[in-house]
């Protein structure tokens, strides 16, 4: 019966969860059409993915001191009739600034799916038991970037780009359904009580003043930022200046996702073998020497897919090793405010990423040259923070991992 009850619990809050990945991944495949059918140039589609990440980051800070204050339900409830809305308009948009601006209210809507849910493992289980819920709901983080643009492809080619935004509608109200008829409360009123706007603010106010956590966060979001210029150009590199099809974009792009999440396998035994801290330090070393060769490659000329696939699926995998590590480190220090420095992480992550293909869409041409100066220059800032953020005293690093 236990076991019936977790698994039920893990679909429901997984779902939750992937609404926001989906709707960034399934939309991928889309850009080069949504840019011919509007009339839009690269960078302005662009900008609309940059509106939902945005969003989606700032959107965090705000449902978890909301949450806490008047319960998980319904905070949930309006992201989810905010994101099924703004997902109905993203569907009859024409014109690529209101697509923008609906992309923004949808971001902020999928922003509750993504910082309640892990408030409700909290809520329900410590231990074991939370470890492994809250294991199954990274497992669709890692998975999403696999099927959706699959299953985005598909639905494209069945119902062209509007039909992305009618599905992912759809997904919203099936989670709606599941909010309502089988997702408990998990905040009692007297927990409530104790919790404000005044106690939120002072835990942002530590986590800010702490510059290795920030140190810490920074080293994951300068690779994300990288991954995240890949996200928003690869769609224009691949389609229309290599001319792949929609279904082969989608595949090239799960290769990444793929060397991500089987490097990242091995962090647990890797980190216990050499230390946390020395395998960030070589995995982002790693990372931004192979980008730099990527980016060295196509400053003298060269273009040809293979490079690019190879050397950024090289890349890809040793940022698996960096993301979930430099995570494990920057919460060190701050369990009793876990869930805020969590919080905190991603939003900082997602804005960082945002920024960065803002920037590089200002400058996209769909050729690959642009793309690959984001990605290198995340990848070679971050190799910067790391050494920075890890060059103390290595004995007060090491003392740290082995007190967690």
């Amino acid at each position: 019966m236990f076991f019936t009850r977790f698994l039920k619990l893990a679909l429901i809050l997984g779902l939750l969860s992937a609404i926001g990945p989906f709707a960034i991944d399934m939309y991928l495949p889309a850009l080069p059409d949504i840019g011919r059918s509007l009339g839009a140039e690269v960078g302005a589609v662009q900008f609309s993915l940059t509106a939902f990440f945005l969003s989606l980051g700032v959107g965090q800070l705000l449902y978890g001191p909301v949450s806490d204050m008047v319960g998980r339900k319904p905070p949930l409830y309006f992201g989810l009739v905010l994101f099924t809305l703004a997902s109905v308009g993203c569907a009859l948009a024409t014109d690529i600034e209101t697509l923008v601006a609906l992309r923004f209210l949808q971001g902020l809507g999928a922003a509750a799916g993504m910082a309640i849910p892990r408030a409700v493992v909290r809520d329900l289980h410590t231990g074991a038991d939370a470890a492994r819920l809250m294991s199954l709901l990274m497992l669709v983080f890692s998975v999403s970037p696999i099927l959706a643009p699959l299953v985005g492809s598909g639905v494209i080619a069945l119902t062209g780009w509007r039909g992305v935004f009618w599905a992912v509608a759809l997904a919203s109200v099936a989670g709606l359904a599941l909010v309502y008829g089988a997702l408990k409360e998990t905040r009692s009123e007297a927990e409530r009580v104790e919790s404000s706007l005044g106690s939120a603010l002072r835990a942002y106010g530590v986590l800010l003043r702490d510059w290795h956590y920030l140190g810490l966060v920074g080293i994951g979001a300068t690779a994300m930022a990288g991954f995240f210029v890949y996200l928003a150009g690869s769609p224009f590199v691949l389609i229309n200046h290599y001319g792949l099809t929609p279904t082969q974009y989608s595949l090239a792009f799960s290769l990444n996702a793929v060397a991500f999440i089987g490097a990242s396998q091995f962090t647990g035994v890797l980190g216990q073998r050499f230390g946390l801290v020395r395998l960030v330090k070589f995995a982002a070393t790693a990372s931004g020497l192979t980008m730099a060769v990527l980016l060295g490659y196509y400053l003298l000329g060269g273009d040809e897919l293979a490079v690019l696939m190879v050397l950024y699926f090289i890349a890809s995998a040793f940022m698996g090793l960096v993301i979930p590590t430099a995570s494990v480190l920057a919460l060190e220090k701050h369990g009793a405010i876990a869930g805020t420095a969590s919080a905190l992480m991603g939003t900082l992550q997602m804005l960082l990423g945002a920024a960065a293909m803002g920037i590089v869409s200002l400058f996209a041409t769909g050729k690959p040259l642009p793309m690959v100066i984001g990605m290198a220059g995340g990848a070679l800032l971050g190799v910067a923070l790391t050494w920075i953020t890890l060059s103390g005293d290595p004995q007060e690093l090491l003392a740290a991992e082995a007190r967690g």
